[in-house]
């Protein structure tokens, strides 16, 4: 009874460790999680409100890629790139800034996936509605990289159709 009530005691004190450590890793992935979400439905509620926009949570060297094969298709390889070369001039072509309204949001260790659709008026009056999906990854509480769905269809039909505002 000795020797295997000590070893049995030995075994039971190490599975009680890594249980304890198991939900404490679980428990800060799920404290992560919170945070990165919270950070991702305020932004999107500040850019509703006319206060910023999502791209405040990328970090300076931020890639961003816009999947697909159509001609907007890219990557992005800081936030500068990102504003220049995609935000601004789509925003160019707009004649009110994009509403965007989340539908979900999921989140999964450092990756929050939101689905939402964006609304705006294009500088030819017709309306510019698309609908995206973005698999954000954070690092210490700033995106590191963004995977974006969208119809790239919508997109280009806006980029060729309409001029942009000098």
């Amino acid at each position: 009874m000795g020797p295997w009530m000590s070893l049995t005691l030995r075994l039971q004190a190490v599975a009680l460790c890594l249980l304890l450590s198991i939900g404490t890793v679980s428990a800060a992935q799920t404290s992560t999680q919170r945070t990165n979400t919270h950070l991702v439905r305020e932004a999107f509620t500040n850019w509703q409100q006319g206060k910023g926009t999502v791209f405040d949570l990328l970090a300076p060297d931020a890639r961003w890629i816009v999947a697909g094969s159509s001609p907007v298709s890219a990557v992005y390889n800081s936030k500068t790139e990102l504003m220049e070369q995609a935000v601004r001039p789509i925003s160019a072509r707009l004649a009110t800034p994009i509403s965007p309204r989340v539908q979900s949001i999921i989140a999964e260790g450092d990756v929050v996936v939101v689905l939402w659709k964006g609304e705006a008026t294009a500088r030819d009056r017709k309306p510019y509605n698309n609908t995206y999906l973005w698999h954000m990854t954070f690092k210490e509480g700033e995106v590191i990289e963004v995977k974006a769905f969208l119809d790239t269809y919508t997109l280009n039909d806006l980029m060729l159709r309409v001029q942009p505002a000098h």
